[in-house]
């Protein structure tokens, strides 16, 4: 505790506190990038069992599962937050060492802090504070790779061995309560055209003039709203032709990844067909997809999954909304409702699996994938008192 003189309160509840942050601190100090998060996956696993998890296990996939078992049988209340961080590379730098762990001024500093490794950290510990005396049925605690390229594949993985009641994604809402988020869709398109000598580019076909009519017009998408969610949203992320370097050649096939942030009840057909039908389609060779995702977990086993990861809500009035704002009131904490506009693993425990999910964590969405990306200390002991909370509150 004499680390962390920020930390007030009862010795023994700073002392808590202190071996939470120092877990938080060491899962920061790990890079984890899709596809290498062993270590991170690692130290959960030896976290989980010196709190004394009554199972702990690491499956194919690489999900780190951790069981605590109530004093009855009940309902099982699973909890998840993602391993993997994004990458630290870009063209700003950062003040201090990314992976440093830095515990200064109120806050743990470094890539993975606020997405997600504090979380993570905060409900390793709080299911191990509950008294299982009074719990009726089962915490899970996953600990899953790879959402950040493909959300919730491995969920499901986690979904199908202990099959949850109800679900809590750890992603951050600023402590406060998501009962809904955007889904995402990856959507390819490819615009083929004719190749031909660029001394004589009309004895062919331009893919990328094809390309650039259909990209001038996709702003004219009517796309829907949600009183909650928000607008959906279509943005143009990437863009290549064929062949390239293309030497005196006219290119002959134009590819284009568009983000499609969905809202719930949109369907892959929808998304795709309000695209193809523009007019200017109509007057080249376009091909639109859903993009598939292929990568190979830490682990070694290969995921691949389409990209089109459905938007969730549940009703303000859902019995586990009620449920989980009254266990986070008695943590002392004043949650408002609101949404995820990101995606997160609800994609598939809410979103395919159609599992009552909730979202709770620390810091705000706009602390993602942030250079200088940092955590208040004081919320990481509050996410930890607001889990202890939900579990509480859903199986007492």
């Amino acid at each position: 505790p004499a680390l962390f003189p920020f930390l007030h309160g009862r010795k023994g509840d700073a002392m808590t506190t202190g071996k939470l942050v120092e877990f938080a601190r060491g899962l920061v100090q790990r890079p984890s990038l899709s596809g290498q998060e062993g270590t991170v996956a690692e130290a959960v696993v030896q976290e989980m069992r010196a709190l004394g998890y009554d199972r702990v296990s690491m499956d194919e996939t690489g999900n780190v599962i951790g069981v605590v078992e109530g004093g009855e049988a009940g309902k099982t209340l699973l909890l998840d937050a993602h391993t993997d961080t994004v990458d630290v590379t870009g063209g700003v730098a950062w003040e201090r060492d990314p992976f440093s762990g830095d515990v200064e001024g109120g806050f743990l500093h470094g890539r993975g802090s606020a997405d997600m490794k504090g979380a993570l950290a905060a409900m390793v510990h709080a299911a191990a504070r509950v008294d299982r005396t009074r719990i009726k049925g089962r915490i899970v605690v996953s600990a899953s790779p790879m959402e950040e390229v493909l959300e919730g594949t491995a969920l499901s993985a986690v979904m199908e061995a202990f099959p949850p009641d109800f679900v809590v994604i750890g992603e951050a809402t600023d402590l406060n309560l998501a009962r809904g988020g955007r889904g995402r869709a990856e959507i390819h398109l490819e615009t083929v055209g004719v190749p031909a000598h660029s001394s004589a580019p009309h004895l062919g076909r331009n893919a990328v003039l094809d390309m650039l009519k259909v990209v001038a017009v996709l702003d004219t998408i009517p796309l829907p709203t949600d009183p909650l969610l928000g607008p959906a949203i279509l943005a143009l992320t990437e863009i290549s032709s064929i062949p390239f370097p293309a030497n005196s050649v006219i290119p002959s096939l134009c590819r284009a990844t568009l983000d499609r942030r969905t809202l719930p009840g949109e369907t892959e057909e929808e998304v795709l067909g309000a695209i193809t039908g523009l007019p200017a389609a109509g007057a080249v060779t376009l091909r639109a997809a859903i993009g598939v995702g292929e990568y190979r977990t830490f682990t070694g086993k290969p995921l691949r999954q389409r990209k089109f990861f459905p938007a969730w809500i549940l009703p303000e009035d859902d019995r586990f909304v009620r449920q989980a704002a009254a266990g986070l009131a008695a943590a002392g904490l004043r949650p408002a409702l609101g949404a995820y506009r990101f995606c997160t693993n609800a994609a598939y425990s809410a979103g395919v699996a159609g599992i009552p999910t909730v979202g709770f964590g620390p810091g705000r969405e706009a602390d993602a994938h942030l250079v200088n990306e940092r955590l208040k200390i004081e919320d990481l002991a509050a996410a930890e008192r607001g889990y202890q909370g939900i579990m509480e509150a859903v199986l007492t």
